[in-house]
């Protein structure tokens, strides 16, 4: 009951089993092979880190990536400079000049640039304790008492920042670091990327050094739990080793990231998961319109055979079939695939009648590519396709079914008592190998919002978090 209420899925019986996941990468071999003596001109270096760019992986190795290491890491301590350099503007940066004219302020910077901000957006974003509580960070201002022709009667630069005086007889002060990040014509700064931890691509290759943390350091100090989450945001996924094989113990170790989220998962839910039966890679809640965005899975019991774990990057396969075929990435990007969990009598979960494509990009984000959603096991009946799709959707998706099984990028492994993989539903596919003998697996899942609230507050102070807001 424990297991249950929690939102655990926890088996201890042959035929009651929820399969383990698969894990990824972290990398600190290699360091001084041929690889990196050719291209070390190129690593960018701080204090703990040594980054390769993606660029190079992709176009000049990208044959043998699998043998080269992206990335040495040498401890938990992570440079907060390199992970902050989207949001370090200086509040004191002076503007040349300001002038106004009747709907627009104009900002001069230093460096020739020149940002145009409307009046009736000033004062909708002042930051003053009539307009905003500085508490709950939440506006006070009616922003519909703006008069239409809200206007900037005076302009006062300073050191800081500027002061405006509307003709509403409002006072308004904004610091131009604040300005800076947040103009919007032009475009300066990307605030929705605060945290800049870049993605680093694998394949198998990850198997020779995958990302991997201690137990006792996430539960006991800041740093290990940041580096923890920056791991998983990362590579898409993260051993912790020395983790105590009991429940309580596992719980809490998901419970320092945030809460457990429950599902209508029993512990013996109708799903092939539940079974012995081998499990081709896939992400799971391809059903829910939220899935979850971290899995977890500790295997504290096994004595029989079989049953390795698998893990795929599916930004990199992504990537792969974005350049061997644009036609088809285009295709499982814009096709939506319907998908159900009715397996249990009295569950019918669809998130919508046609349900959403399998590579999801964030039109805001240059449409960059945010989410994987595959399991071609949960997929409903295709019916609102088109004739003409009808061929171009088969043709697409047993491209992207050919990369996944492509063994240069499956990183299969065997899980053992002691040892948790968290990784990014999001991003990374799981799979496993068909098992026999007794096994008990405790997993759990955990929302993205929560994860990445966590993954911020741990590598960034409170204050440069609201300043980007």
């Amino acid at each position: 009951m424990l297991c249950r209420s929690l939102g655990f899925k926890f088996t201890s019986h042959i035929k009651k089993i929820k399969p383990e996941r698969c894990l990824g990468t972290a990398y600190n071999k290699y360091f001084n092979n041929k690889y990196f003596k050719s291209i070390e001109p190129h690593i960018v270096k701080t204090r703990n880190l040594f980054y390769l760019p993606s660029n190079l992986v992709f176009n000049q190795y990208k044959n043998d990536l699998c043998q080269v290491p992206l990335i040495k890491s040498f401890s938990n301590n992570l440079n907060k400079t390199y992970l902050r350099n989207f949001i370090k503007i200086s509040d004191t940066e002076d503007a040349i000049t300001v002038s106004t004219t009747t709907s627009k302020v104009i900002v001069d910077w230093q460096d020739n640039q020149t940002s145009k901000f409307h009046n009736i957006w000033l004062r909708d974003h002042c930051k003053c304790s009539e307009c905003y509580h500085q508490i709950t960070k939440q506006r006070l201002l009616d922003t519909f008492s703006i008069p239409e022709d809200i206007k900037a009667i005076s302009t006062s630069p300073g050191p800081e920042g500027i002061e405006i005086k509307w003709n509403d007889e409002h006072k308004s002060f904004f610091k131009w670091g604040w300005l800076r990040r947040h103009s919007y014509d032009p475009k300066f700064i990307d605030n929705q990327k605060i945290l800049n931890i870049r993605k680093t691509l694998w394949n198998a290759g990850i198997k020779d050094c995958p990302p991997i943390v201690q137990y006792i350091d996430v539960m006991n100090t800041k740093e290990g739990l940041a580096s923890l989450l920056k791991n998983i945001s990362e590579f898409g996924f993260c051993f912790i080793d020395d983790v105590p094989h009991a429940v309580k113990e596992t719980e809490e170790l998901a419970k320092r990231i945030c809460f457990i989220r429950e599902t209508h998962y029993d512990l013996e839910h109708g799903d092939t998961a539940y079974t012995t039966l081998p499990l081709r890679a896939h992400t799971d809640n391809t059903y829910f319109t939220d899935p979850s965005g971290l899995q977890m899975f500790h295997l504290i019991e096994f004595d029989g055979k079989g049953g390795s774990s698998l893990l795929v990057d599916g930004f990199y396969v992504a990537r792969q079939l974005r350049t061997k075929s644009p036609t088809a990435y285009e295709t499982l990007s814009t096709i939506t695939i319907p998908t159900h969990s009715a397996g249990d009598p009295n569950t019918l979960i669809q998130p919508t009648p046609n349900g959403y494509p399998i590579l999801n990009h964030d039109p805001l984000l240059n449409n960059s590519l945010y989410q994987i959603r595959y399991n071609n096991d949960d997929r409903s009946t295709m019916n609102h396709l088109e004739s003409e799709q009808v061929l171009e959707f088969y043709d697409a998706l047993r491209k992207w079914n050919s990369l996944l099984k492509d063994k240069h990028n499956e990183y299969w492994f065997q899980l053992k008592p002691g040892r948790v993989v968290i990784f990014d539903n999001w991003r990374v596919l799981h799979g496993r190998d068909k098992f026999s003998g007794h096994r008990r697996l405790i997993g759990c899942y955990l929302n993205w919002d929560d994860y990445q609230s966590r993954l911020k507050i741990s590598h960034l102070s409170q204050k440069e978090i609201l300043e980007s807001l």
